[in-house]
């Protein structure tokens, strides 16, 4: 079942600048990443410290391989740098409703 992740995240005000390069440079692992479907990036209209990207992915199980790769050093990505909070929330796509 495809599974929709929404990462949310709140930029840094004195990071406004470098956040494009860093998330676009975060984003290159994620879409190589075995299962991912593709990423979309929005920024909120009227507060522009608040962007949400949302990743589909093949399977729940494909977006679990991916969390726990960036959890390594390995996967380990520059947003801490850029962000002051983040929320990630998941959801199942139900395509027979």
């Amino acid at each position: 079942m495809t599974v929709i992740a929404i990462l949310e995240l709140t930029l840094k005000t004195d990071s406004l600048e470098q956040a494009p390069a860093i998330i676009t440079e975060t984003l290159e692992a994620t879409r190589a990443f075995a299962g991912n479907l593709g990423c979309e990036v929005t920024f909120d209209v009227t507060d522009e410290t608040h962007v949400a990207i949302v990743e589909r992915w093949e399977s729940l199980e494909a977006d679990d391989a991916y969390r726990a790769f960036r959890a390594t050093p390995e996967g380990a990505n520059r947003l801490g740098s850029i962000t002051a909070d983040r929320k990630l929330t998941r959801y199942t796509v139900h395509d027979d409703l």
